[in-house]
């Protein structure tokens, strides 16, 4: 496993971050404690979740569950202090969290608070903004995606008070590093100006969806990475299992997200069948497993922070796993790349 520095902090994350989302739904307690140990053991470090999961489905009942399941095991282990730990407060519109007011200073601090006391710790590490309260084009919105409509000294004021609060954390103690998730290249870099000219906390990551099927992050997102030092940290790797094959002629295996989620977000459509294919079929000439070809070709990218695995099974989190030592050859590499110039927008 190898390590990287999260943006200009101090904090060194694992390449591979154990990713959380099914816990409390599709995972019980002892599954994901079990998931954390063996990741540990592997030499994960770096754990990310967020107050609204889990979302297999998404549901206020479960909500805040995940964090419940890793709090017990910081609880049970002691090891809390070796691990970098994630977590988000969410964005507007989920009616069942607060009122689906979003993210401004109550209710940052109310979302803290919670995930504190449910993590049964006194302090995260990074702090992420789920998704912008302005409005964005990811889950599937870039086809309706319209921010003409947006005022800008609100969405910039908002900005600003979300800086400020999470500054005051972080001078608290309570936050170590602050994050965002689902955002633009205009709200990153906004963020970036604000806290120069405040004096604010800097943004060190950005958790935005990424693979095979999907590369937005290759274009204006990789630029302004690489000169302003916001690594990824790609969610959806697998493309929500699609990349595995397992959906492959209208495959819904019992128990799959599919199953639990018919489209698997809008993701699961006849235009990514094609490419899907095509993929694993590099896969299958090269004697890859198709998983850990996807992943391995996320942790190729010069932007890439961490991958974010999610495994439902101990077999699914081992392939993903063993990624880390997968280095795809030149000939693979240049396979890929014809494929996507092919495909390049299947999602």
């Amino acid at each position: 496993m190898k390590y990287k520095s999260l943006g200009r902090t101090e904090i060194s994350v694992s390449e591979i971050c154990l990713g959380t989302m099914t816990w409390g739904s599709q995972n019980s307690e002892s599954d994901a404690h079990a998931q954390m140990n063996y990741a540990v053991e592997k030499g994960v470090n770096f754990f990310d979740t967020a107050e609204l999961y889990p979302t297999t489905p998404v549901s206020p009942e479960t909500q805040g569950w995940t964090e419940d399941y890793i709090g017990s095991w910081f609880e049970k282990t002691g090891k809390r202090r070796e691990i970098v730990l994630a977590t988000k407060v969410a964005g507007r519109g989920r009616d069942y969290i607060r009122g689906g007011e979003g993210a401004d200073s109550k209710n940052i601090r109310l979302a803290l608070e919670a995930s504190l006391k449910r993590l049964k710790t006194d302090y995260v590490d990074l702090y992420q903004v789920h998704w912008p309260n302005r409005g964005h084009f990811h889950f599937r919105q870039n086809w309706s995606y319209n921010p003409f409509n947006q005022d800008r000294d609100k969405a910039v004021a908002n900005m600003l008070d979300i800086l400020e609060t999470l500054g005051a954390l972080v001078k608290e103690g309570k936050i170590r590093a602050i994050g965002l998730s689902n955002e633009t290249t205009w709200g990153i870099q906004k963020y970036l100006t604000l806290s120069e000219q405040k004096s604010l906390p800097r943004v060190a990551s950005v958790q935005n969806e990424y693979n095979l099927l999907y590369r937005h992050f290759d274009l204006d997102l990789a630029e302004l990475s690489h000169y302003e030092d916001v690594g990824l940290l790609a969610y959806s790797p697998l493309a929500g299992g699609i990349l595995t094959g397992k959906y492959v002629d209208g495959g819904r295996p019992k128990g799959s997200r599919a199953s639990i989620n018919p489209d698997i977000g809008g993701r699961l459509q006849p235009l990514q069948e094609p490419a899907t294919k095509a993929y694993l079929e590099i896969a299958a000439r090269y004697g890859l497993d198709p998983s850990a070809m996807a992943l391995a070709f996320c942790l190729s990218r010069p932007f890439m922070a961490s991958v974010i695995i999610g495994a439902t099974s101990m077999e699914q989190l081992k392939t993903d796993l063993g990624a880390a030592e997968l280095r795809l050859s030149e000939e693979v590499l240049a396979e890929i790349a014809k494929v996507h110039r092919q495909y390049p927008l299947t999602l």
